[in-house]
């Protein structure tokens, strides 16, 4: 397959051009740098947004479009600047995927477009699935709420769309996990808030593995929740992390701490919801790690 691929540079992109250059098939990242990079046949760079690039001229015949770029969520605070270029960056990455898709001759099977678990808002008490229609009213629900928005374009030209919802993604080389291990190496971890709040979560190698079984199954489309089928609460967590790096559990971070330390930010450790991947199930895909054990084991012991 001709897979392209925009955010390809980031934790997840990474993790996806090693498995499907592995398996065959060739990736094309769309980039604001195409002159460098190292000597891969199976790996071509390609400008986009940037004055003059014209990808489609770069391009041959593209069977899956994966749309993961964006500005982080998790690399600074949320003053009013910060999210005007959280919410701009999706939305202008999107409505380049778009006018690229009007643009070629041939449309691609399916478009996967990054979304994430916070649409449902947060909650202690409920569960979500891809059947709530509900979506939050903090900042993170509305922002993912635009960013489907403006993917379900893609849908419109009858291409097969697929939002892939992801929880909090765990991985030795990325995402939240080496941040949240840190405390407890120094002997100072314990629970973050008052430890009740839910965290939906999943290994990087299930949404590698996720995204492969959507490329495949062509029955899948809409919303999917990408997340393990066992979500735990921040104390489960915490307690999982000290047992596996045999660290005590000890040190309570308090809610009005991290406030006052990242302000609207801190929503994403105090606040949660739990979230069930139900349409993955009943597709049949099958996780590597259902379960918090088996993944921080994985992951914290090699």
């Amino acid at each position: 397959m001709n897979i392209l691929i925009a955010g390809g540079t980031g934790f997840v992109g990474k993790a996806l051009t090693t498995y499907f250059t592995r398996n065959g098939h060739h990736m094309y990242i769309l980039t604001r740098n195409a002159q460098k990079r190292e000597n891969d046949p199976y790996v071509h760079y390609v400008q986009w947004l940037t004055d003059g690039a014209n990808p489609i001229e770069q391009l041959p015949s593209i069977d899956v479009i994966i749309n993961l770029a964006g500005e982080s969520i998790n690399s600074g605070r949320w003053n009013e600047a910060r999210k005007r270029t959280i919410v701009e960056s999706r939305l202008q990455a999107t409505n380049a995927i778009y006018d690229l898709i009007t643009n070629m001759k041939q449309m691609p099977n399916v478009v996967i477009q990054a979304s994430a678990i916070g649409i449902y808002g947060t909650s202690l008490d409920q569960t979500f699935t891809e059947r709530n229609e509900t979506t939050g009213t903090d900042f993170l629900a509305q922002t993912v709420k635009r960013w489907e928005e403006a993917g379900r374009r893609m849908e419109a030209l009858g291409v097969r769309t697929v939002f892939m919802r992801f929880g909090i993604i765990l991985g030795r080389d990325g995402g939240a996990l080496p941040r949240i291990v840190l405390p407890y190496k120094w002997f100072i971890g314990g629970t973050i808030g008052h430890g009740k709040q839910w965290m939906s979560w999943v290994h990087i190698e299930d949404i590698v593995g996720a995204i492969d079984f959507v490329i495949r199954h062509e029955n899948v489309s809409g919303p999917i929740n990408v997340t393990a089928p066992y979500p735990v609460t921040m104390e489960q967590f915490g307690k999982t992390v000290a047992n596996i790096l045999h660290r005590p559990h000890w040190l309570s971070v308090p809610s009005f701490a991290l406030k006052v330390l990242l302000g609207e930010m801190s929503m994403l450790v105090l606040k949660g919801q739990r979230v069930i991947p139900e349409k993955l199930l009943q597709a049949g895909y099958h996780f590597s790690f259902p379960t918090i054990d088996q993944a921080l084991a994985n992951i914290l012991k090699s």
